[in-house]
């Protein structure tokens, strides 16, 4: 195994001794990672890539260049990110790439995704960008216990049961990503972080759900959201998310029968919902723009803002049978709502 160093380049970070590492295309990306130092950049030249990969070093870059593909390996080592989700038959799953921390504690898989207890030393500061990933059974991207890091301008594809999820971290930024799927596959991007989680400028096409929202006070912001089950989703108990300036369009016509839902607050609390388009959720009288509901344990959907969101060509625009106290009003509708007064 061999590198291509570049020590002067200039990159901003308090390392002076920050290199550009070059890995080649018939080169291993995770070998280029373990030799990197803090603050290191990795570049990597287009091609296609068998390989998992797993960061556990603050402040590195790894930046693909045009063309670069990470796609399963015929065989995986085990990390923190295997069986962070389980597939449907509750086997086992992978990560394309794993970022993490130190002395990460999970909680036993219940549903959706293993939950983070404690995180001793997140990981910090690092950024992907301009990878594409294909196929990976479980998530494309998982960052698991991390701090102030960046995910942008990524093409996922086909992840199994997640794009890309974050979970107990702070200051995540996932912007910029294009995520796809043409199976029915779980969840494109869900932040499970303990703050400040920030999705912005994404596009999503074609998962059950588009945008999961389980981080109190978590951001999604300017995403283009079609073709899916849910557009978003702000989780029970989830206080004080924001799902603003988004666009939500068309109910995919493989969705269970009763799912059909732009915007859905599900037994959560303060959740601000507002200045979103959304679009064409019908499905046999019952797809509904933007849903308000108890969760599924009785958690009371209240203190929710549903506000100056603009809807149409949906069965119901806009449908509240929560037993909270919610705020409606502004928004722009075409067809009804429950409560009347939501729309003008």
């Amino acid at each position: 195994f061999s590198l291509l160093i570049d020590q002067t380049s200039a990159l901003p970070s308090k390392n002076n001794d920050c290199k550009r590492i070059y890995p080649g295309p018939n080169q291993s990306i995770q070998k280029a990672i373990e030799h990197a130092s803090p603050g290191d950049r990795i570049e990597v030249h287009g091609g296609t890539y068998y390989e998992q990969l797993t960061i556990k070093k603050d402040g590195i870059q790894l930046n693909g260049m045009k063309g670069a593909t990470l796609k399963p390996p015929s065989k995986f080592r085990k990390n923190l990110c295997s069986g962070l989700a389980l597939t449907l038959d509750n086997k086992t799953t992978e990560a394309g790439i794993c970022i993490h921390g130190k002395h990460v504690v999970l909680e036993d898989y219940v549903q959706e995704h293993r939950k983070v207890r404690s995180v001793g030393d997140p990981i910090k500061n690092v950024v992907v960008s301009g990878f594409t990933g294909i196929g990976f059974d479980g998530l494309n991207i998982a960052l698991v216990g991390g701090k102030d890091v960046k995910i942008s301008n990524n093409t996922l594809v086909e992840g199994g049961r997640y794009g890309f999820l974050t979970a107990g971290s702070t200051g995540t930024r996932a912007t910029g990503n294009v995520i796809s799927t043409t199976a029915l596959n779980f969840i494109a991007m869900c932040q499970d972080d303990y703050s400040d989680a920030i999705y912005s400028d994404n596009t999503i096409t074609g998962y059950f759900t588009g945008l999961c929202s389980q981080t109190p006070g978590g951001l999604a912001t300017k995403n283009d959201v079609r073709n899916v089950c849910v557009g978003a989703a702000a989780d029970p108990l989830v206080k004080g998310a924001r799902i603003t300036n988004n666009f939500f369009s068309t109910r995919r016509s493989d969705c269970d029968a009763i799912f059909g839902v732009g915007v859905i607050v599900y037994g959560a609390i303060e959740t601000i919902v507002k200045d979103n388009t959304i679009e064409k959720f019908n499905n046999d009288k019952r797809g509904v723009g933007i849903y308000v509901t108890n969760g599924p344990g009785g958690e009371v959907a209240t203190g929710n803002v549903i506000r100056n969101n603009k809807l149409s060509l949906n069965d119901f625009d806009i449908y509240q049978d929560a037993t909270g106290v919610n705020d409606f009003g502004d928004n722009y509708c075409t067809t009804g709502s429950v409560p009347p007064n939501a729309c003008v």
